[in-house]
């Protein structure tokens, strides 16, 4: 088999203390590696990414907001429940018991499996009615609650921090802020975007002070992004599907920077995924919406796509398979080992990474 679908080629060793358990200090205070065309590397900090952009290019973010899906709640038997929301709730019909309703999707931990009936309380304004138990520890049920959803779940839910930050005294009060971009819009992610939790509004500013054209696009980051790939051969992996939308305005603006010579920057692999989907192997970009299912590993041909701008993505993980179709697998590994070397920090709350391709 060729090396570029081995999954044990995107292996790479990550000592535990490189994992960032916290943010920068702030959002535009990491370090950024910047690997370009030629295959070189530069050291420098994420402020420094506006060197690197030019007039008439035009820079995508994903503007998906994260919910509280993470609810901690006790069964009638008073046994404790974790359950993590997958998808946001959607409200059913009104009843005359007094309390509004919600379907909804979760995987649980408990010590003992709740029955299908039974209830769960999340506080005096939110409980969970066990609809069904599903394979892989997951559950239908529908949230019974008091208020405004959005209000009610942020009242008693948590950020769905990644199971690598460990917590455990608790979720950190700067995680409900920091856990989330400045351009965050739509709700119904249950993971962030990361690439984009590196931008202050102070460096859009700047950014498009530059002349360089700022769009949108939206894809709820779902739990399957930490799924991991169990295929040897990576193109046998099936990847989750996640709910994305590309704008007329959007699709617009990326097709009349390509018309123009300018590049396109996605901001994060969600992006990356948006774009290519909303082409559809066409070249060019239409306003789209749907279940995307766009998975992208070597040999991808990318239409819309120039540069990225990524954090360090888990060892074996279709994210890493992404970058490496876009900048190649070996430069994106001794990348990799090149960070870990000079000890930046990985995954969600760490560092940045841009793969920068010249002006055509």
């Amino acid at each position: 088999m060729d090396p570029v679908y081995d999954l044990d080629a995107y292996d790479y060793h990550l000592p535990e203390e490189l994992i960032a358990q916290e943010p920068a200090s702030r959002r535009d205070g990491s370090r950024l590696l910047v690997l370009d065309g030629r295959g070189g590397l530069s050291h420098r900090r994420f402020p420094d990414l506006l060197e690197y952009l030019a007039p008439g290019d035009a820079l995508v973010v994903n503007d998906t907001r994260v919910f509280p899906a993470r609810l901690l709640g006790r069964k009638e038997t008073g046994g404790q429940v974790e359950l993590l929301l997958l998808d946001l709730p959607q409200p059913l019909p009104q009843t005359d018991s007094g309390w509004r309703q919600a379907s909804a999707r979760g995987l649980y931990r408990c010590s003992k499996r709740p029955q299908p009936g039974s209830t769960i309380a999340f506080g005096e304004t939110l409980q969970a009615r066990v609809e069904e138990i599903l394979p892989g520890g997951t559950m239908r049920a529908v949230l019974l609650y008091r208020g405004e959803l959005d209000g009610v779940l942020a009242r008693h839910g948590q950020m769905p921090l990644p199971p690598y930050i460990r917590r455990p005294e608790g979720q950190l009060a700067a995680d409900r802020e920091r856990y989330q971009t400045v351009f965050a819009a739509a709700p119904g992610a249950v993971a962030a975007p990361t690439a984009g939790l590196h931008f202050t509004g102070e460096l859009l500013a700047a950014i498009e002070a530059k002349g360089v054209r700022l769009g949108r696009v939206t894809l709820h980051v779902g739990y399957g992004t930490f799924a991991p790939v169990r295929s040897e051969d990576i193109r046998r992996h099936r990847i989750h599907a996640e709910y994305a939308s590309v704008s007329e305005g959007t699709a617009e603006l990326v097709n009349e920077t390509k018309a123009a010579g300018g590049r396109v920057w996605a901001v994060g692999t969600t992006t990356v995924r948006s774009l290519e989907f909303a082409a559809g192997g066409q070249g060019r970009v239409r306003a789209r919406e749907g279940w995307c299912d766009l998975y992208i590993y070597p040999g991808y041909r990318f239409q819309v796509v120039d540069n990225l701008v990524t954090n360090f993505h888990l060892p074996r993980s279709s994210l890493l398979f992404l970058v490496s179709a876009l900048a190649g697998r070996e430069r994106i590994m001794a990348a990799y080992e090149e960070a870990v070397a000079a000890g930046y920090r990985f995954f969600s709350y760490g560092d940045a990474m841009a793969i920068v391709q010249e002006r055509r």
